[in-house]
């Protein structure tokens, strides 16, 4: 294996398995898993998360000394694996059964398939990872992008809530003509037709992007951020699946997707996440192996803070729902 090789493309068989005998080769218990995310968070050598320093001597625990400022880590420290008391063998086994299949996992089939006490605990495990699918500072999408809102239904207020509806925020590039689509941006909006539409379209898209929306005027002020804005002039446009295509295509198969998988089971404060997930799976449905997703959903994890089941809970503790 050579998980942290550094190269441009990661190899199947080579920096992730491809199958899931190979998984079961690879990964037989927990010192495999460690070296493994060893290799992908330090990829380019030790770095103290203190002081940043390169230098290290080895504890007798397994831990990481650094050489200039005597702070101790591990490799799992800061991680979505921090203090985590399973065996690190059954998460990498849940990272690969939610990443092998191509629509997912509901907590119920995780928690049937891991022999896990609990459907919280599944529960719990799948957000954490979720919480992993987007990475800081990602690229924006370019070229030509289609950006408009969506509404999704049967989406509670809380567990108890009544179901009603999100606005959801879409932004799709369009690689041209015969061509599928290419990656995608959702995000969720306070409510419909508000400038925070503006905004997701400004955190989402490169500027000196071609952003196409619909008519709508508060979309108009694009022209003047740096971006080419297109949209309908014409009082007798086509209907909306026509002028932005992407958008709607995207939009259907997300309420597909959430109806499938998790069968409208989602609370308002955790949409966000769910959407990462679909984010993820779509920018990633071209593959060569499904074990590339294992790769990067890994690759992200090591790279991303613990979430204690109490900041998951929280429906307060949520940093996606102001784009206004």
């Amino acid at each position: 294996m050579d998980a942290g090789s550094g190269s441009v493309r990661p190899r199947g068989g080579v920096d992730y398995p491809r199958t899931v005998q190979e998984f079961q080769a690879w990964f037989p218990d927990d010192a495999a898993c460690l070296a493994y995310l060893e290799r992908l968070r330090w990829a380019n050598g030790f770095s103290c998360p203190g002081c940043a320093g390169t230098e290290y001597w080895a504890a007798k625990d397994g831990r990481r000394v650094c050489r200039a400022c005597q702070r101790r880590t591990s490799v799992t420290a800061g991680t979505i694996f921090h203090r985590v008391r399973s065996p690190l063998t059954m998460w990498f086994m849940a990272a690969w059964l939610i990443t092998s299949q191509k629509n997912g996992m509901s907590a119920q089939s995780l928690q049937r398939v891991l022999g896990l006490g609990s459907y919280e605990t599944a529960w719990a495990w799948l957000h954490k990872f979720r919480r992993a699918m987007v990475r800081e500072g990602r690229d924006r999408l370019s070229g030509l992008v289609e950006v408009d809102e969506t509404f999704v239904d049967g989406v509670s207020a809380g567990s108890a809530g009544a179901a009603g509806r999100a606005c959801v925020m879409v932004a799709v590039e369009k690689p041209g003509p015969g061509r599928t689509l290419g990656r995608i941006r959702l995000g969720l909006a306070d409510r419909p037709g508000t400038v925070g539409l503006v905004a997701f379209a400004q955190n989402s898209v490169e500027r000196g992007s071609t952003i196409h929306t619909d008519g709508a005027r508060v979309m108009r002020r694009l022209g003047d951020l740096g971006y080419t804005h297109e949209y309908p002039r014409d009082p007798h446009a086509p209907e909306h699946e026509a002028v932005l295509p992407g958008v709607h295509l995207v939009g259907s198969l997300l309420k597909r997707w959430l109806t499938g998988t998790l069968h409208y089971g989602v609370a308002g404060h955790h949409l966000p996440y769910y959407l990462d997930e679909f984010t993820f799976r779509f920018n990633r449905r071209a593959a060569d192996h499904r074990g590339l997703l294992f790769y990067r959903l890994l690759q992200q994890a090591v790279h991303t803070d613990p979430r204690p089941l109490a900041e998951i809970l929280d429906p307060d503790h949520n940093p996606y729902w102001n784009f206004s």
